[in-house]
């Protein structure tokens, strides 16, 4: 896609990373962050609701240098039209034309994708992924997304649902359940923070949740290795701050991978930017 090539560094753009917990927006130029703000999401609230609260944050971010809003969404969206279907964890989002909303309240242009395209666009463009044509980047936190980069080109497939890797059959259920937080909650009755937390400070207990959590993690690198060939995988998302407690068992578990050149070659690396899913909403 074009924007990996002539995305203008000049122009201030706001970019907003809209998720079930928190909505996060920021004013991005020269590829710096300039301002940003957090704040938590009304995940079960109504759809007007949801998009006042993008409204206020738009609002108090707005000013004469800006000429453009991208937004990241954990959905399948239609990045033409700009139009997002049922997106996870806001139950009330059904199909929200958000495209066409946010450009007739503030007459600017505006780029819709799926939020973990946005982290893998702006692995490409500004993080490690600069490095590499064909990568894969991972978000794991309330979910599991992915985003898709091939020849230095982001793939959304037909319907921006290429990626959606989480929702594979896995065990008795999804790779979702077992390499997001709900591992922690269903089957250690804690969080993944407690878990991290725990961890270090030496608890064995919690350093045993993050070898299993990485065993369950590396047989989704394997459906990856398999299905893309990449030459990275990037971690990001608020799970994966706990990659050093999890990367080790994930690498020993796809040892028995049948393709020993592939094993080889692929990098699996974890971002170094937690704001880099905003910054890949800029560049939409």
């Amino acid at each position: 896609m074009s924007q990996l090539n002539n995305f203008n560094y000049a122009i201030m753009k706001l970019a907003i990373d809209l998720g079930g917990t928190n909505i996060r927006i920021a004013q991005v130029k020269n590829q710096t962050i300039l301002n940003k703000k957090s704040i938590p999401c009304l995940s079960v609230g109504t759809e007007e609701e949801v998009l006042s609260q993008i409204y206020k944050l738009i609002d108090n971010m707005l000013d004469s240098k800006v000429t453009g809003i991208g937004i990241g969404v954990p959905s399948v969206v239609d990045h033409q039209k700009g139009i997002v279907y049922n997106v996870a964890n806001i139950p009330s989002w059904k199909e929200v034309h958000l495209k066409h909303i946010l450009q007739s309240k503030y007459q600017l242009p505006v780029s819709v994708n799926n939020d973990a395209n946005c982290f893998a666009l702006g692995e490409k463009l500004y993080g490690q992924g600069k490095l590499f044509s064909n990568l894969i980047g991972i978000t794991l936190g309330t979910g599991v997304g992915a985003g898709i980069i091939i020849n230095n080109s982001l793939y959304c497939g037909e319907n921006t649902g290429a990626g959606e890797i989480g929702s594979l059959s896995y065990l008795n259920k999804d790779f979702e359940y077992y390499c997001s937080s709900n591992f922690f909650t269903d089957f250690h009755s804690t969080t993944g923070k407690e878990a991290y937390d725990k961890a270090l400070a030496g608890d064995a207990t919690a350093i045993d949740i993050w070898n299993e959590f990485g065993g369950h993690l590396g047989n989704l690198v394997k459906a990856i290795l398999f299905t893309y060939d990449p030459t990275a995988v990037i971690f990001g998302g608020s799970i994966s701050s706990a990659f050093p407690f999890f990367i080790q068992s994930l690498k020993k578990n796809i040892l028995d991978f049948p393709y020993e050149k592939t094993l080889k070659s692929v990098h699996l690396l974890c971002t170094e930017n937690p704001d880099i899913s905003i910054l890949g909403a800029a560049a939409l």
